[in-house]
């Protein structure tokens, strides 16, 4: 694979789709790479552009090239299955699978881009190595978690984030008391996105308990635009300053 090819590849699932199309637009005009994007993955976008430079033919082969690899991602992410997820007991003749599995395999399979949101966290060996096994392969990792200061007195002991820590390369995310709407907003979404891809919402915790013990119901999404509105909203929340770094 040529640098540019390279750079496409590691380009896909983390820079939209539409910014990719309109960058393979002002390639073919007049050659001019002037899109914006500050987003998590402009320095993928912007790995990408110089190395536009001289592939091929020339700009027109850049760009068929690129809107080719867009449409082809969007096309794959357009087909979609959904599954019922379950945490707690079971029952004979009713198929569904445990959350714990669910998730493992989720992180495992994702390549480009992971998001995960959790009100509560503890450390939770199984998800602590899936993750680390992921930042490993060079999938970029983002975790939103509530606060002790955002859950008042419903969470006690150490920073829900703190089940993140050792981590090296994941990006933790918060939801500031100053950002909210009201004292009582809480930051309580429970979702999991791989490659804008795959997309799990349910009710359980990034915790033992939540994930092995309680009961507990989500929605395994692959494919469709759910996982990619949800990583499109994460990323609009990080550029409008909703969300921002723990560290």
């Amino acid at each position: 694979m040529t640098e540019f090819e390279v750079a496409v590849a590691q380009a896909i699932g983390h820079v939209p789709t539409d910014t990719l199309t309109a960058l393979a637009d002002e390639m073919e005009q007049d050659g001019q790479l002037t899109v914006p994007w500050a987003g998590p993955g402009s320095d993928r976008l912007a790995a990408l552009i110089p190395a536009a430079v001289g592939y091929g033919t020339g700009p027109q082969q850049a760009s068929a090239y690129l809107r080719g690899a867009a449409a082809g991602y969007a096309h794959r992410a357009a087909e979609q299955s959904v599954e019922v997820v379950w945490g707690g007991p079971t029952v004979h003749g009713v198929p569904t699978r445990s959350m714990g599995q669910v998730l493992a395999e989720l992180i495992e399979r994702a390549q480009r881009s992971l998001i995960l949101m959790t009100y509560s966290a503890k450390p939770y060996p199984p998800v602590h190595s899936a993750l680390s096994d992921a930042l490993d392969r060079g999938v970029a990792v983002s975790v939103v978690t509530e606060t002790l200061i955002g859950a008042g007195s419903a969470i006690s002991g150490t920073e829900p984030a703190a089940a993140f820590l050792g981590l090296a390369g994941l990006d933790l995310w918060q939801w500031p008391k100053v950002s909210r709407p009201s004292e009582s907003a809480k930051m309580h979404a429970k979702i999991a996105v791989a490659d804008e891809r795959e997309l799990v919402v349910g009710s359980a915790n990034l915790t033992a308990s939540g994930i092995d013990e309680s009961m507990e119901a989500a929605l395994l999404i692959i494919g469709g635009t759910a996982p990619h509105r949800a990583a499109s909203l994460f990323r609009e929340l990080v550029i409008t300053k909703q969300l921002v770094r723990f560290n």
